[in-house]
């Protein structure tokens, strides 16, 4: 017979956003490649439920891709943040040339 789903998931989990530790079952699966529905093979960071509710749930399609290319130790944020706009122009044009 199955267990009841009483007990299910009440190990915690930590909030990769905040560092609260949070029960699994009030969690959301956060998967930085973007497709939780692949689950082969693969271990998800969580958030809390007001985390998850501040991130930006648009496509975000290549991300990891650009940020792995232009990552390297020792930057600065300003100087990482102009390698991030660079890499976006040069990817995906200028916002004035997209409004064109």
């Amino acid at each position: 017979m199955w267990r009841s789903r009483t007990n299910r998931d009440r190990k915690t989990v930590v909030c990769i956003a905040c560092g609260e530790s949070v029960l699994r079952a009030d969690a959301r699966e956060y998967d930085k490649e973007g497709n939780r529905w692949d689950r082969h093979g693969k271990e998800f960071e969580h958030l809390c439920k007001d985390c998850y509710r501040e991130l930006c749930h648009q496509p975000r399609e290549d991300l990891e891709s650009l940020l792995l290319g232009i990552e390297q130790d020792g930057l600065t944020r300003e100087e990482f943040l102009d390698r991030y706009f660079g890499a976006v122009e040069e990817r995906y044009g200028s916002p004035e040339e997209r409004e064109r």
